[in-house]
């Protein structure tokens, strides 16, 4: 029987397992699906997670529970040797181990891109995982239950400022998103104004969304400008050390709370521990049927799609291109890869990856959004619907999609759950402080007792 490997299971792993779970043969192979999570992350809807517009939960989707007969092993592949048909797997806990392939498909994904600046790594967050958007949530629903509760001044005005890095469509429907869930919020805290709220979204380009042309990108810069955001354009991050930030522009804030959504890289197993072709950017070279390597140069039984292989972009007018990394491609490559793959075990027709763009859409906020395909652009509550219907369609599984669908109309009966579970995060703090009043973040004596 011959083994499948699956090196990441988000969108191109996932779909491309479930593929190939549908058109192999009874015994014909094994397909193993190796990931730290144990789930694939949706992430058009993490902006939604960080509103509370979409439970958490409902986000991911259980590798194990809808990949009924493919091996799910909880892990990182640290190593790709493909001259000896090996990987190596480190797991959440004991030694590594090397395992064999006949076939390998590398879906592992992009990581977050970050740069050396002060106080970064000790002080922001990412937005790319579903646990990052829940501390997100829950770290601004806390910050307004702090500064609910202190006299106007410097730390409430901290705990009330917001800052995100970085003005692609991670960054723009989050901020928004955030911006959405922070204004509906004042309504439960008399003690708090509008006034108060400061937003900034700090893009280091002279404009966001580069995936929609100037005009829809100036009108959202504009539409966020008026619900009393900071779009700081042509400008980097400094420093963060403490929270307190430090612009190009040379103005400075202190924020509680900073977000981190500037861009992606390439994930570190392909750009540097492997001995597939790589290019200079450190993703993997494939072919336009998503077979590695080049046409004068193949790598036999290797397959590559998702964030971290160069796919040539056939659709594109442009000689050279590839494609853009986002969930569209993502889902594409991985039920082509399931196909693909399938013909060439059974002798049959492979396929070149060409797609038919669906235009882009985007979130803003609850009634707010952006859609627009080629020179035809929508704007506000419609496109706003457009993206809910859309994601709810392309989220896999009907179990996923009932589940979605029930808390947005939960939602739109009663309005938004503002409670923070922030505490989730240090679960222990209550049992070890045996009901000692302690501050966030404030450490407990080990020779403590509980009375």
């Amino acid at each position: 029987m011959r083994e499948i490997l699956i090196v990441g299971g988000g969108y191109s792993g996932f779909y491309t397992a479930w593929g190939l779970e549908k058109r192999l043969r009874k015994g014909e192979a094994r397909v193993t699906i190796v990931d730290p999570r144990p789930y694939m992350t949706y992430q058009p809807f993490l902006p939604e997670v960080t509103a509370g517009s979409v439970e958490a939960r409902h986000a991911a989707v259980s590798l194990r529970r809808h990949l009924s007969s493919t091996r799910i092993i909880a892990g990182s592949v640290t190593q790709i040797r493909h001259a000896d048909r090996t990987v190596v797997v480190r797991p959440a806990s004991g030694a590594d181990y090397e395992l064999g392939y006949d076939i390998l498909v590398v879906t592992a994904g992009a990581v977050t891109r970050t740069f050396p600046i002060p106080g970064l790594a000790q002080q922001a967050i990412g937005l790319k995982h579903v646990e990052e958007a829940v501390a997100v949530r829950d770290q601004l629903m806390t910050a307004f239950d702090q500064a609910a509760s202190l006299p106007p001044g410097a730390e409430r005005r901290k705990l009330l400022t917001v800052t995100f890095v970085g003005g692609g469509f991670s960054g723009v429907e989050g901020f928004g998103e955030l911006l959405s869930l922070a204004t509906a919020m004042l309504e439960s805290y008399p003690e708090l104004s509008f006034d108060e709220l400061s937003f900034h979204l700090v893009e280091a380009r002279d404009r966001i969304l580069p995936e929609v042309s100037d005009g829809p990108g100036a009108w959202v810069v504009r539409s966020l400008q008026r619900r009393g955001a900071r779009v700081h354009l042509n400008t980097q991050l400094v420093s963060a050390v403490d929270g307190h930030v430090v612009l190009s522009s040379g103005e400075k804030f202190d924020s509680a709370l900073i977000v981190w959504t500037a861009g992606n890289a390439s994930n570190p197993v392909v750009h540097n521990h492997t001995d597939l072709p790589v290019d200079q950017r450190g993703l993997l070279v494939v072919r336009p049927d998503l077979r590695a390597g080049t046409d004068s140069d193949p790598v036999p039984d290797v397959w590559a799609a998702g964030d971290d292989a160069a796919v040539p972009d056939l659709a594109s007018p442009v000689p050279g291109a590839h494609t853009v990394p986002n969930a569209q491609h993502a889902v594409r490559q991985g039920k082509l890869l399931a196909k693909n793959i399938v013909a060439s075990l059974h002798g049959g027709r492979i396929r070149h990856y060409r797609h038919k763009s669906l235009g882009v859409v985007a979130t803003l906020g609850l009634g707010r959004g952006i859609f627009q395909y080629k020179s035809i652009v929508i704007k506000g509550v419609p496109a706003w619907l457009m993206h809910r219907g859309y994601h709810v369609l392309a989220v896999p599984t009907w179990e996923r999609k009932v589940r979605v669908l029930s808390v947005w109309l939960t939602a739109a009966l009663f309005g938004r759950d503002l409670v923070s579970l922030a505490s989730v995060q240090h679960p222990r703090d209550a049992f070890v402080a045996g009901g000692d009043p302690q501050r966030p973040g404030e450490g407990h004596r080990s020779d403590q007792v509980p009375a």
